[in-house]
């Protein structure tokens, strides 16, 4: 599998592509997940039109075990975030099989 862009190779691509300086590139890249970060904390959730929601889920406690020694443990509740692709960006990159 291909490795994926360094955040110094999306900046620069994006700098070139927008005809903006790397500083100012930087600074709204810092931004945006600044202010993905504070949305999420907030309302539990911050959508990026075209390319997906980040949500935050609560799971249950449940019981797991441990896979060194097979011993049950209790695994406890917890927030976790997860990030939604959406559909159009999804079958942009993965188009859907043709039904038969």
């Amino acid at each position: 599998m291909a490795k994926g862009m360094t955040k110094s190779e999306v900046i620069k691509t994006l700098a070139e592509k927008t005809d903006v300086d790397r500083k100012t590139t930087i600074r709204f890249m810092d931004n945006l997940v600044a202010l993905v970060v504070k949305e999420a904390k907030r309302s539990g959730e911050f959508l990026i039109p075209g390319l997906g929601k980040a949500v935050k889920a609560n799971r249950k406690a449940r019981m797991g075990r441990n896979p060194a020694t097979g011993e049950t443990i209790k695994i406890p509740a917890k927030t976790v975030v997860k990030f939604r692709l959406a559909k159009a960006f999804k079958d942009s990159v993965v188009p859907p099989k043709a039904k038969k």
